[in-house]
C-alpha cells in the first residue's frame, strides 16, 4: 500500500507521451520494499510502458571518501540485478544524479523519485523539478511514517515527537507489496556504467580516496537483511541490557544499510513485530521514533551541520564556561590517529577508523570527550562531525548530524552544572565501567590484529597526504 501522504507532485509540467515512465533513485538505493520504486511501476502499468530505473553518481557527494562509495556501489550492484529479474533495466551514469534525472527524462512520460532530507538531496530535486519538460512526483519511503506528517515542525527531543509517530503508526506499519511490469524494459538501449566490477568502477571515479573500503561490512540487501535475521533471533531478547556493553554484540548493525537506503525501515520494523523478542520495544523506539526524530531535525532545522544547531540554552550555559580551563587540548590531527591519554577513547576512535562503525555508546562517550579536549565548543563541533562524517559508513546522514549535535545538548534537557560542560550532559570512564567492562573494550581493539594493522596503515595514508 503506498499512502497518499507519502506522495508528492515537484512540479506542475503535464504529462507527456513518452517512450518509458522514469524512476529517479537515489536515497532509496533497494530493489525491495520501496515506495518509490513501486509507484513507478504501478504507474506504468497503468500507461502500458516499460520502467526505467536511473541512478546517478557524482564525484563530489559531500564528505564522501572511497569507504562509502564502495559499499553504495556493491549496493547498486545487487539492486541492478534484482531489477533485471524483474524486467527493468538500471541506466547508471557518471554525472550529477539531477543532470542525469533531467537527460533521461526527454524521453518519459514522467519521473517519479524518492525523497532525501539532507540540504543537497532537496536541491538535486528542485533543480530536477525546475528543468524537466515532464511531471517529477517525489515518493518518499525512508521513513516509516512521513516526515511532515509526524510533525509540521521541528520537534524538541523524542519526548515530544514520540506521542505524535504513535497516533499514526498503525496506519503505516502495513506491508508493501511487490508490482510486476507489465512491460519489460531490458531491450531499451542506454549508454551506462559498468558497475559489475566494483573496484574497477571505483578506480574511473574522481573521488577522495583518503579512506579505504572496510573488510567488516558488504553493501546490499542481502547482507543487511542477514545482520538483521541474525539480530532478531539470537539478540533481540537481551538488547535491552546488552546494547550499550561494546564488548558484547547485541547491536543489529543495519544502520549502514538504512543510511543508503540498501533495507527498508518498514520491513525491519514489520520482521521485529512477527517476533516475540523481549527487547521488541526498545528496538523500535531506536528505529522508529530516535531514527525519525533525526529525519525531523535534518528537515526542519537548516543549520543541522553546523553549530548553530545546537539549542539556545545548551549554547549559553557552554558559553558561559568558554574559559573553564580544559584538562587536555588535542589537535584533530592527534584525535585522528587515536594519540589521547584515554585508552578508552583511543579504541572507540580505532573501531571506528578500522571497522567503520563505532559502537552506538561509545559514539556518545567519543562525542562528549572531544567537547571536553577542544578549545571551543564550536571547535569541538566542526571536529566531531568530521570525523564522523569521514570514517563512518552511516556518517553523513540524518541519525550522525543529529548524533554529534546531542552530545552539544540537541534532543536533551540541561542537567547539573560542572565545568566546561556547564549543564549539558557529561560522561567519563568511571560511567563506561559502571556499564561493562571497559578495559576488555580496550585489549580487544588492542589484541584483533585486523584493528591493529589496518589502523597503522590508515594512519600512515593520512600522512603521506
Amino acid at each position: 500500500m503506498i499512502h497518499k501522504e507519502r506522495v508528492k507532485t515537484l512540479n506542475n509540467r503535464e504529462m507527456k507521451k513518452g517512450a518509458y515512465v522514469l524512476y529517479w533513485m537515489q536515497a532509496s538505493q533497494g530493489a525491495e520494499y520501496n515506495h518509490a520504486l513501486e509507484y513507478a511501476i504501478q504507474t506504468a502499468n497503468e500507461l502500458r510502458q516499460p520502467t526505467i530505473a536511473f541512478f546517478g553518481i557524482t564525484d563530489h557527494f559531500p564528505e564522501a571518501n572511497e569507504r562509502h562509495y564502495t559499499f553504495m556501489l556493491e549496493g547498486l550492484r545487487e539492486v541492478k540485478h534484482s531489477l533485471e529479474k524483474r524486467g527493468i533495466q538500471m541506466v547508471v551514469l557518471h554525472k550529477s544524479p539531477e543532470l542525469g534525472a533531467i537527460q533521461l527524462a526527454k524521453q518519459a512520460s514522467l519521473a517519479i523519485v524518492d525523497r532525501g532530507y539532507l540540504r543537497i538531496q532537496k536541491e538535486w530535486r528542485n533543480s530536477a523539478a525546475n528543468l524537466m519538460g515532464c511531471p517529477l512526483i517525489q515518493v518518499e519511503s525512508d521513513v516509516i511514517v512521513p516526515v511532515e506528517k509526524a510533525s509540521p515542525k521541528e520537534e524538541y527531543s523524542a519526548a515530544t515527537l514520540r506521542p505524535k509517530i504513535k497516533k499514526k503508526l498503525d496506519d503505516y506499519l502495513v506491508p508493501l507489496m511487490q508490482t510486476d511490469p507489465a512491460v519489460d524494459s531490458l531491450s531499451l538501449e542506454f549508454d551506462s556504467l559498468d558497475i559489475e566490477d566494483v573496484g574497477k568502477t571505483i578506480s574511473k571515479l574522481r573521488i577522495d580516496r583518503s579512506v579505504k573500503k572496510v573488510s567488516s561490512f558488504r553493501g546490499g540487501t542481502k547482507d543487511a537483511k542477514r545482520h538483521l535475521k541474525i539480530f532478531l533471533e539470537d539478540k533481540l531478547d537481551h538488547f535491552p541490557e546488552r546494547r550499550n556493553d561494546p564488548t558484547m554484540d547485541y547491536l543489529s548493525h543495519t544502520s549502514p544499510y538504512l543510511h543508503f537506503g540498501q533495507i527498508s525501515p518498514l520491513f525491519i520494523a514489520l520482521e521485529a513485530l512477527k517476533t516475540k523478542g523481549k527487547g521488541r520495544e526498545a528496538f523500535l523506539e531506536e528505529l522508529i521514533v530516535r531514527r525519525e526524530l533525526s529525519m525531523n531535525f535534518v528537515f526542519y532545522n537548516e543549520r543541522y551541520d553546523s553549530y548553530g544547531a545546537v539549542p539556545e540554552w545548551a549554547k549559553k550555559t557552554l558559553r558561559d564556561h568558554r574559559k573553564d580551563k580544559r584538562p587536555y587540548l588535542y589537535r584533530l590531527e592527534e584525535l585522528e590517529a587515536a594519540e589521547t591519554h584515554d585508552p578508552y577513547w583511543n579504541a572507540a576512535q580505532k573501531e571506528m577508523v578500522v571497522k567503520g562503525k563505532m559502537h552506538g555508546y561509545m559514539r556518545m562517550y567519543w562525542g562528549k570527550k572531544i567537547l571536553e579536549w577542544s578549545k571551543t565548543p564550536e571547535e569541538a563541533f566542526q571536529v566531531a562531525l568530521s570525523l564522523n562524517n569521514k570514517y563512518e559508513l552511516d556518517g553523513r546522514d540524518p541519525n550522525g548530524f543529529a548524533g554529534v549535535a546531542w552530545c552539544f545538548g540537541k534532543h536533551d534537557r540541561p542537567w547539573g552544572e560542572r565545568t566546561i560542560f556547564g549543564n549539558v550532559r557529561y560522561m567519563n570512564d568511571k560511567g563506561l565501567k559502571r556499564k561493562f567492562d571497559a578495559d576488555r573494550y580496550v585489549q580487544m581493539m588492542d589484541l584483533d590484529k585486523r584493528y591493529r594493522n589496518d589502523f597503522i596503515l590508515s594512519c600512515t595514508r593520512q600522512i603521506q597526504r
